[in-house]
């Protein structure tokens, strides 16, 4: 069994209207997200065993700050320029050229890709999710001894995480 990680990056800065879509910023609340949410993937007794990101800033920045929080060397973080304007394919061709030595891998990515991808992992729709808000964050665990062979509708989830989840549930 692989265990897989999608991320939603954090929520980002609109504050500079000049700034391109790709540098767009964490903003203070994205900043504030990320510690709470990997203390509670900490406190599950889960880490991931390599981490991938898009390059966008504010998927970059969560990427590396994720690291801090849960102990990954931020020097072996992987950015991947195709993970920026992905789709599914290309969330799927990222699941599968992991690390064959990783048990579980977190990839840092936008929307909507990342719920559209989660959905086809997921795949009969039972546990479809509407959307992975800001820092949201999915678990799921796929029934392959290799990540090269992974497919989609074949994960199931474990975890579906965010930060406000707490909140909703008061």
């Amino acid at each position: 069994m692989k265990t897989l990680y999608l991320l939603r990056h954090a929520k980002s800065s609109w504050d500079d209207s000049d700034l391109r879509d790709f540098e767009r910023p964490l903003s203070d609340r994205g900043i504030r997200d990320i510690p709470l949410i990997a203390e509670r993937l900490m406190s599950r007794g889960d880490k991931p065993d390599t981490i991938v990101c898009s390059p966008a800033v504010r998927a970059k920045s969560t990427a590396r700050r994720m690291a801090d929080c849960v102990g990954f060397p931020k020097d072996d973080l992987i950015s991947n320029p195709e993970l920026y304007f992905a789709g599914t394919g290309m969330f799927l061709k990222a699941a599968k050229m992991m690390d064959e030595s990783a048990g579980s891998a977190m990839i840092v990515g936008h929307n909507p890709a990342i719920t559209e991808f989660v959905n086809a992992m997921l795949g009969d729709g039972s546990d479809e999710i509407e959307n992975i808000p800001t820092c949201g964050l999915v678990e799921l665990e796929l029934p392959v001894e290799n990540w090269s062979d992974v497919s989609l509708a074949s994960a199931r989830q474990i975890v579906f995480d965010y930060p406000k989840k707490d909140a909703e549930s008061e």
